[in-house]
């Protein structure tokens, strides 16, 4: 395996071990799951044969169910099965951003005797490369060039304004899992590339800076190009407010592929009808779905794609990797790859 399912041996990992024994003569370990092709199955049973699934249950089966579960899905989790459940011990998000679950199940965030393990660093070549398609976009005014296209007219005048990304200073803000693969790729444009982190580290080699969230306003104003590729916490809600945009450079570009609620949209907005901003690429917004009678769709500045940047066969065989090596761990006895701090949530 791969980095991404380098073990995370902290301390909750340990809860593992209450988990029944898994010995031939022992009962199976009950997993809960949604729908799985033929040939996940016969991987799963060659995986973590001791191991019992449950498959595309209605939600009065899974919740008969609940007493005999010790893992599940996050998606297919609530609160009702949550408190029928006294054997859960492990939750498997399928996406990066847990807050949702933490946030709407009650007693998740609290329960620890049981572990959340999540995606994170599944999705991060995919958005980084939907990241840079975005930026491309506006910064080489493609969407004129496609208008004259439809007209079958030659316009070589059509593209206003077009510029370029080398020589130019990118900031990461969040630079994990996702931020690191679109601080590579920036620096592959011959970008300087600034990031925060939550705590303190080494640069790696693509990255010019690396300051914590004490630098942010610092580094706001020395970049062409904001990219936001946090989650959603009580720290980074409303991050992204009128005080931070007026720090950033004058016609430089805004990037959130993290969570919409990152951002305060009226700010965004007004920050773009004052042409302080050039432009904006948003794959979340806040709210999500975005209404069809919001501003920002009438924003010629912005480009828009409905939470989907991770959209890819990559991101599917990555996500599948990391299940399949957590469900053997699982079946094994041994810590899980990919744990939330669910104090922290991620």
């Amino acid at each position: 395996m791969n980095a991404l399912v380098r073990p995370l041996l902290a301390t909750a990992l340990l809860l593992l071990l209450a988990l029944p024994c898994v010995g031939s003569d022992a009962e199976p370990l009950v997993y809960l799951t949604g729908r799985l092709s033929d040939d996940d199955r016969a991987l799963l049973a060659e995986t973590a044969p001791n191991v019992e699934f449950l498959v595309d249950l209605s939600d009065e089966e899974a919740l008969a169910q609940a007493p005999r579960l010790h893992g599940i899905d996050a998606h297919l989790l609530n609160g009702e099965i949550l408190a029928a459940a006294p054997n859960l011990r492990w939750v498997q998000s399928w996406s990066a951003g847990v807050t949702r679950y933490l946030d709407q199940i009650e007693g998740l965030r609290e329960a620890d005797d049981i572990v959340m393990t999540n995606m994170k660093g599944v999705h991060g070549p995919a958005i980084a490369e939907h990241v840079f398609a975005m930026l491309l976009s506006l910064t080489r005014d493609l969407d004129s060039f496609r208008q004259a296209q439809a007209k079958a007219e030659w316009d070589r005048d059509a593209g206003s304004g077009m510029t370029t990304l080398s020589g130019r200073t990118m900031l990461v803000v969040g630079m994990g899992g996702i931020g690191s693969e679109i601080a590579r790729r920036a620096k592959g444009f011959d970008m300087k590339v600034l990031a925060t982190v939550r705590t303190a580290r080494d640069a790696p080699e693509y990255c010019d800076e690396l300051g914590t969230a004490k630098d942010l306003d610092r580094f706001l104003p020395l970049a062409d190009v904001v990219a936001v590729a946090l989650p959603l916490t009580e720290e980074t809600t409303d991050l992204f407010d009128a005080s931070k945009f007026a720090l950033m450079k004058e016609g430089s570009w805004f990037v959130n592929v993290g969570r919409g609620r990152i951002v305060v949209t009226d700010d965004l907005l007004a920050a773009l009808d004052s042409d302080h901003l050039a432009g904006a690429c948003l794959d979340v917004t806040e709210p999500e779905p975005l209404p069809a009678d919001h501003p920002l769709w009438k924003s010629d500045k912005v480009l828009i794609t409905p939470h989907v940047s991770s959209w890819s066969e990559l991101t599917r065989e990555r996500r599948r990797e990391v299940f399949l090596e957590n469900m053997r761990r699982f079946a094994a006895g041994e810590p899980l790859v990919n744990v939330v701090d669910k104090r922290l949530g991620y």
